[in-house]
């Protein structure tokens, strides 16, 4: 056994662990952070690597990643080759998931995690997401509101320097910038021939950070900065290790990822930061006296009520505009192209509450093309998946990962009413693009591909457009929105839940589960600003309690 004992253990780097480590180090808390890949600095992002793709589709990409053992990595709708050294090995970090219900999961191993391969974009949600069963009668109410996050939100934002800017949306709140985010020429054509036509819908510019030039993410700096954080990379805890009466946290068991070696390191606190799938899987490797079912299962909730959200993808031209344009409002990077874009948020009612369960990501003139030729169009749907006590992480009996692990297992299956909600998301998107001058080429979902107009990928060569359409049955399946949560979900009664409404385990007071683990619904807008926002609620009481030695 080590023998510092600190006031916390982290685990996991990237989005939330970032912001767990800044606020525990700056109450005062001797904090290690563990990471279970290895550190990544200037050199994992040399501008060398910017290289325009081969193709629209970089089929030759993809296949030279599948060969060298990111076969499902390579899946990704946004995966490059460039960013291949960010996202994991699958032959390392293998998964299994139902025959009748694939997933794709998309992931980095590496600190910061996958803060280096996200969109950057940073999104509120509403009380139509923590108040979905009041509000539609189907899914499920958190036991917190809009109200709860509201201020953590705007701290966030305003560390982060967000760009943005005010649209008054019901469905999309305004958050705290910086600096303003802008849409280009095409968009702004498409903004208002879409708000003339429905007025119930409005497009709002991203909303993101400018990716981070130091490459650490700057709440690890910040916390840093207080001399009091360590941090230990290729380090894979297999273990929470609890006390024999009580059942609380006392420390983790640590694998060295190079050399196997294991110790164990001692906390009077834990807060789990992995990602919803890692998190669920931790504790369910957790298991030992006082918690036989997995770390905080008497419930037995743990790893249920698994969800992502509902991915739809369509590609084509926009006839009202020519050529392309860069977004300039945020600094160059010379590694990472611009970001910006377009945000449809859900449809509103007069009384501006959300009328749909779905919106889309969007651009339009942002991808390279001739002068004279139609602007390209991109969008990404994204809609509610409701929760459902079979979809489910469990550990696979039979497989393990490279340091000999059980993976998880993972069941994410679509239901009639998730179905339907798909079937609605792409038939509006269609409606949209033929009443504002979009030509469709494709529009897909996991409910299949529907080919347009010129078809997929027109100027492309045939084979890449022949493998297109065979891979995308296995690529636009769930998992490929990237924002899966739940698994260890919150709420008020501990019989039906794994943490309360302020992230503990209602078995386990002195372990917290930080991130999208402890979502009840999967939203529709991107969860990672709520993960963090949750985080940082979190960690706060966390350290007031262990301040005032309640824990």
């Amino acid at each position: 056994m080590t023998q510092t004992r600190y006031d916390a253990i982290v685990i996991g780097s990237g989005p939330t662990g970032s912001f767990a480590v800044k606020e525990l180090t700056e109450k005062g808390l001797k904090v290690l952070l563990l990471e279970a890949g290895r550190e990544v600095g200037p050199e994992a992002f040399d501008p060398a690597r910017k290289k325009p793709p081969q193709s629209d589709i970089n089929i030759w990409e993809r296949a030279r990643a599948t060969l060298k053992g990111q076969p499902v990595q390579a899946r990704a709708a946004f995966f490059s080759e460039k960013l291949a050294h960010l996202f994991v090995n699958d032959r390392k970090n293998p998964y299994s998931s139902d025959k009748d219900a694939p997933f794709l999961w998309i992931r980095g191993k590496q600190s910061g995690g996958r803060i280096h391969t996200f969109g950057r974009v940073l999104l509120r949600w509403t009380d139509d997401d923590f108040k979905l069963k009041s509000r539609t009668g189907q899914g499920a109410d958190w036991p917190i509101s809009y109200d709860d996050l509201k201020s953590f939100y705007a701290e966030i934002e305003t560390f982060m320097k967000l760009y943005g800017q005010e649209d008054n949306v019901p469905t999309l709140p305004d958050g705290v910038y910086a600096h303003e985010a802008h849409l280009n020429p095409a968009e702004t054509i498409f903004k208002a021939d879409v708000e003339a036509k429905w007025p119930d819908r409005r497009i709002t510019t991203w909303r993101y950070i400018a990716p981070e030039p130091e490459r650490t993410p700057s709440p690890i700096r910040a916390a840093q900065a207080t001399g009091n954080l360590t941090v230990r990379y290729n380090s894979i805890v297999r273990k929470i290790v609890t006390d024999a009466g009580a059942g609380r946290a006392t420390g983790v068991e640590v694998l060295d990822a190079k050399t196997g070696a294991v110790e164990t390191v001692a906390a009077s606190s834990v807060v789990l930061c992995a990602s919803a799938i890692e998190t669920v899987r931790l504790m369910l490797m957790s298991a030992q006296a006082g918690h036989p079912e997995g770390l905080g299962n008497s419930s037995g909730a743990l790893g249920r009520y698994f969800m992502d959200q509902l991915p739809c993808l369509a590609v084509g031209a926009y006839e009202k505009s020519q050529g392309w344009s860069v977004d300039q409002a945020a600094p160059e990077d010379p590694f990472y192209p611009p970001s910006g874009g377009m945000f449809l948020p859900r449809a509103f009612t007069p009384e501006g509450e959300a009328s749909t369960l779905f919106d889309y990501q969007m651009s339009v003139g942002r991808m390279p093309v001739p002068d004279d030729t139609p602007a390209r169009f991109s969008a990404f749907g994204f809609g509610q998946m409701m929760p459902d006590v079979q979809n489910r992480i469990t550990l696979a009996p039979h497989k393990k990962d490279a340091w000999g692990l059980p993976v998880p297992h993972l069941r994410c299956k679509l239901s009639e009413a998730d179905k339907a909600t798909l079937r609605d998301q792409v038939d509006t998107l269609v409606d949209l693009a033929e009443h504002t001058g979009i030509d469709l080429e494709f529009i897909g979902s996991p409910l299949g591909l529907r080919e347009m107009g010129r078809g997929a990928y027109p100027d492309v060569d045939p084979f890449s457009r022949f493998m297109f359409r065979t891979w995308f049955k296995r690529t636009m399946i769930m998992g490929a929105a990237i924002h899966e949560t739940g698994g260890a979900r919150m709420g008020e009664d501990r019989a039906t839940s794994v943490v309360d409404p302020l992230n503990r385990l209602w078995d386990a007071p002195n372990v917290v589960v930080a991130d999208a683990s402890s979502f009840c619904t999967s939203g529709v807008a991107g969860t990672t600003l709520t993960s963090m926002a949750l985080c940082v609620r979190a960690c706060r009481a966390l350290a007031e309690d262990l301040g005032a030695g309640r824990l």
